[in-house]
């Protein structure tokens, strides 16, 4: 029985708007790919002064607990330099397991129903 692993790869995609930055993913956040998440993120922040940093997920089906310590890290680190940190694009899957793991209540819900949000508030 011959079986298939699902690509790994993750694109990270990062633009810049009057406010700050966002960086867009597509792809799976595992293991394998969070370290470059995490390189891309400690970059963009260290950068300059951001007010706001979002990271867009809708194009991630998939985190695992390092992807789920890489958005932590990114966090703290933008809450030491504070620049407010978005999870913008929750798919249902991702949202659930942020929710289990009991992070959920550390986002808020915007007020954008057309675009989900998450802004840190801790």
């Amino acid at each position: 029985m011959k079986t298939t692993k699902e690509p790994t790869e993750l694109k990270i995609t990062v633009s810049h708007d009057q406010d700050g930055a966002i960086v867009s993913l597509n792809g799976r956040l595992t293991i394998e790919s969070s370290p470059s998440l995490r390189d891309r993120l400690l970059t963009t922040l260290h950068d300059g002064q951001l007010q706001s940093l979002t990271i867009n997920l809708v194009d991630v089906p998939y985190i695992d607990c390092s992807g789920i310590a890489t958005l932590i890290e990114a966090l703290k680190i933008a809450r030491t330099r504070n620049t407010k940190l978005q999870l913008s694009g929750l798919q249902d899957r991702v949202h659930y397991l942020l929710e289990v793991t009991g992070l959920l209540p550390f986002f808020r819900h915007s007020r954008d129903e057309s675009s989900p949000c998450f802004a840190v508030t801790i």
